[in-house]
């Protein structure tokens, strides 16, 4: 495994991690809905890259 996997697979996770926070509102924003905005869209672009990922367009 090459070092530009590894980090792809790493942010990938992030992503999908920082996402998930944002939905369970860990952050604690006033607004719920910006919360579940920001969050929804981390999940889908780190799906997307993960995507990018498994198909090899890095």
């Amino acid at each position: 495994m090459n070092g530009r996997l590894l980090f792809g697979i790493f942010m990938v996770l992030v992503y999908l991690g920082v996402g998930l926070l944002f939905i369970f509102d860990i952050f604690n924003i006033d607004n719920t809905a910006i919360s579940a905005t920001v969050g929804g869209i981390l999940i889908v672009y780190g799906i997307w890259r993960g995507y990018r990922l498994y198909r090899g367009w890095n």
